[in-house]
């Protein structure tokens, strides 16, 4: 596994300070009635805020108590093993550096406002961390085997990363990729791509761009369907691996 790093908090900049308020300020105008009802809980329930950057100290206390879950700071993407086996364990990375105020609306690499405002929020939801511990196992249990890799990763873009939720009180998003950018947000409940419900097997023939807004979202009807739907995932790596898999 890759070696993990220290969240030093003192070394943040005013600079940094700054680009994480303007962010969070510039999001939070919007989410409120376009986000998942879950992410807008996670985030009091977890005291994010626009006028200090998380402490993952602090933010890993409050995830502790709603899920048992923990952020664990890493420098950069993970390769595949760390990260499979962070999920199984109950612990997300999270990168600690933030991106610099002339870089407010694209990065090539996420940086602490994607992984960190977009993800930990939602880690106090059971059903949600309960799928992602589940996909963990999975990559562990795959690791090497390249199609069922991208199997995963496939289902982790379309529901972690750009997922969008029915709610009652009308679509929403919990994609961390979607709720971490001001462009996608709007755009990813505008209309103008393409909707269809979460299925599986769909999603294993869907291609994704990432360098360009998603041209087609997969909706669930609640974490729980999202949690259930494991099983499914499980019986098309299981169907890969016999052959069965087209």
């Amino acid at each position: 596994m890759q070696e993990f790093i220290e969240q030093t908090y003192s070394e943040y900049t005013e600079e940094d300070q700054k680009v994480w308020s303007v962010l969070f300020n510039r999001q939070m105008d919007n989410l409120p009635k376009m986000a998942s009802d879950a992410f807008i809980q996670g985030l009091e329930k977890i005291k994010f805020g626009p006028d200090r950057i998380p402490d993952f100290k602090e933010t890993n206390m409050h995830l502790g108590k709603c899920t048992g879950w923990q952020v664990v700071a890493v420098p950069g993407i993970v390769e595949d093993q760390t990260f499979f086996q962070l999920l199984s364990e109950k612990k997300f990375p999270a990168t600690t550096w933030v991106r610099k105020m002339s870089e407010l609306d694209y990065l090539e690499e996420p940086d602490m406002f994607h992984d960190v405002f977009g993800h930990i929020p939602l880690l106090t939801d059971q059903h949600f961390v309960g799928f992602l511990k589940k996909m963990g196992e999975l990559g562990l249990k795959y690791l090497g085997n390249e199609r069922a890799i991208d199997i995963l990763s496939r289902i982790y873009w379309f529901t972690i990363e750009f997922g969008l939720i029915k709610e009652s009180e009308g679509n929403r998003i919990y994609g961390a990729g979607i709720l971490s950018s001001s462009g996608e947000s709007k755009y990813s409940l505008s209309g103008a791509p393409q909707y269809f419900d979460f299925d599986v097997r769909k999603i294993l023939h869907t291609t994704y761009r990432k360098d360009k807004f998603q041209e087609m979202y997969f909706f669930i009807d609640s974490y729980e369907s999202l949690y259930n739907s494991i099983e499914e995932i499980e019986i098309v790596l299981e169907e890969m691996v016999s052959g069965e898999l087209v």
